[in-house]
């Protein structure tokens, strides 16, 4: 028994290790891409911030004792002036609401990661009337208008962060389900998938060891470009009133901001501040989600696509889609072209 025990925990610790190195390799990767280190070190930043906020923070903003003068100005002692409404450290809020920004975006990135990934493997591998049942649900999740929809939500369960986090959840797996279940009708039919049918493992097990790792690449830079998407929706959702109130968020500063009347009075620090935040945590998860796309599809260059399409709409090319669509008009109607004249214009 303890022979056992021993070997169970060599085997922990020799794929502990397996992961950590993993785990570092990758980073190295990212970090030598030139985008990539960008985007890490920005990100980097802001983690410590969001860890070290009371250290960070000269005034600790939700409490209601550490209040100054309404509508001061930028200063030694408060860097970014005080609200005008309840005499708040800006500077303070602004490193206190990193830690919500960042909860909120990563929580739900991850969140919407892992749940389309089991409902989009289970959905491509198992078919039937599984598929066919997931697949209905993404429709009609696709379909219904988001906005509304999480203002009936927000009215219904509550405004905390959390509750904004399932909902984010809740309407943001159905396109990774997709694109995880059109990845998995391929993999499914790969050589390894029939010999672990073949030895009769189950289901589950092929599902979870041998289909999910193929698509991990595909979740890892999801998890990055939906965090950025979450970051700028809870903003949003926030700057209109449907965040949580008692919650210090980059989106609920611009909302206090605008209620303040920060415009009117030309606290314009106040809006600069908390924008200013947004834009670096979006673009720092935008850069480090395409530089995963660029690492994990080798195939994909910054060339391809779109940009190749777009070089080559010169002028000849559009002339030719007129020519050949002139062409085919002229087949459908039965038209015959006009023949060229006998006499040239030189000759009148």
């Amino acid at each position: 028994m303890k022979k056992r025990q021993d070997a169970l925990h060599i085997r922990i610790k020799r794929q502990m290790k397996r992961r950590i190195q993993g785990l570092v390799y990758f980073i190295k990767r990212l970090w030598a891409h030139p985008k990539g280190k960008i985007g890490l070190s920005v990100v980097t930043f802001l983690v410590l911030v969001a860890l070290f906020a009371p250290i960070i923070a000269p005034f600790d903003p939700y409490d209601i004792t550490e209040r100054a003068e309404k509508g001061l100005s930028p200063r030694l002692q408060h860097p970014l002036g005080t609200t005008i409404n309840t005499g708040q450290d800006i500077f303070s809020m602004l490193v206190y609401g990193t830690r919500v920004s960042l909860v909120v975006g990563i929580t739900s990135g991850l969140s919407i990661a892992m749940v389309g990934a089991i409902l989009g493997v289970t959905s491509g591998y198992i078919g039937g009337f599984v598929d066919n049942l997931i697949m209905r649900a993404v429709d009609v999740l696709l379909v219904i208008p988001s906005l509304p929809l999480v203002i009936v939500l927000t009215n219904v369960l509550g405004r905390d962060y959390w509750i904004i986090i399932l909902i984010f959840v809740f309407l943001g797996w159905g396109g990774l389900a997709r694109t995880i279940r059109s990845l998995v009708l391929v993999i499914k039919n790969s050589n390894y998938v029939r010999a672990a049918e073949l030895a009769g493992a189950s289901r589950w097990r092929i599902m979870i060891k041998h289909i999910l790792p193929g698509t991990s690449h595909l979740l890892i830079m999801s998890t990055a470009l939906s965090t950025a998407g979450i970051m700028v929706a809870e903003a949003g959702l926030s700057f209109l009133g449907l965040g949580d109130p008692t919650a210090i968020s980059w989106g609920r500063m611009l909302a206090q901001a605008q209620e303040g009347g920060a415009l009117l009075f030309g606290a314009w620090w106040w809006i600069i501040a908390p924008g200013i935040g947004i834009f670096l945590a979006v673009f720092s998860f935008m850069r480090i989600g395409i530089v995963l796309e660029e690492i994990l599809n080798p195939k994909m260059q910054a060339s391809a696509g779109i940009f190749k399409i777009f070089k080559s709409l010169d002028s000849s090319y559009v002339e030719k889609v007129f020519d050949s669509m002139d062409e085919e008009d002229r087949q459908k109607t039965g038209a015959v072209a006009p023949q060229p004249s006998a006499h040239s214009w030189e000759d009148v």
